[in-house]
């Protein structure tokens, strides 16, 4: 009779904290059905070993020396689109939150949660699945709420919106700050601030952040493109 057995997850940790590190490997070792190949102290040793050693999963922090874990994780997606991050943080506030599922992140979840709840989140997402803290999905819903019931004529703004404001409204989507986008564009700094305060402007956001979500929203825009 032949068993089939099903190969462990492989996993990258990043984060600049030796004794997170260790800590999630020593979970992930106690439950079963991963390896962890590498640890990285900063995002630019997680954008090296990513590369190197292609790892089916990253669990990535935020906030690290070098490069922080949203730059980190764009590199690793530019090279790798089809790379699987999950953020892990102790950072649940909003800008942070919504820049890690502009830039791919396929999942985001706080390090006081439960170990039980972070290793089905592994598993998930490296089935495919999304994963998010409860309270942070919550948030995420509430912010697509207040978008959908915006006052009424936000249809025609959007209409209004020139060629070039819109090539920058769908890089802010993706993620983009605002040297990314000059550079992509052949603009200056300078002008992609000021088509993006037009872009604020006629779409009544205050920041890129409910700019992405209105982009998103409409469908001008997608999580999933490149």
């Amino acid at each position: 009779m032949t068993v089939t057995t099903t190969p462990p997850i492989r996993i990258l940790i990043a984060d600049d904290h030796r004794l997170i590190r260790h800590g999630l490997a020593a979970i992930c070792r106690t439950k079963g059905g991963f390896t962890i190949v590498g640890e990285a102290e900063d995002g630019r040793q997680a954008v090296d070993l990513a590369r190197r050693l292609m790892p089916d999963l990253i669990v990535m922090d935020i906030q690290m020396p070098k490069l922080d874990g949203i730059a980190a994780m764009r590199e690793i997606l530019t090279a790798n689109p089809a790379a699987r991050v999950l953020m892990l943080t102790m950072h649940s506030d909003d800008a942070n939150l919504f820049a890690a599922i502009q830039a791919g992140a396929k999942g985001y979840f706080l390090k006081d949660g439960d170990a039980d709840d972070l290793v089905a989140g592994l598993r998930a997402v490296h089935r495919g699945e999304a994963l998010m803290d409860p309270s942070i999905a919550a948030r995420v819903m509430e912010a697509f709420r207040r978008l959908s019931t915006a006052v009424a004529g936000t249809e025609q703004d959007l209409e209004s919106l020139t060629p070039g404001e819109m090539d920058v409204l769908l890089l802010v989507a993706r993620g983009a700050d605002n040297a990314e986008i000059a550079a992509r564009l052949g603009l200056s700094v300078g002008t992609v601030g000021n088509r993006l305060s037009a872009i604020y402007d006629k779409l009544r956001v205050n920041n890129r952040t409910q700019a992405a979500l209105e982009a998103l929203r409409r469908g001008w825009a997608s999580l999933d493109e490149g």
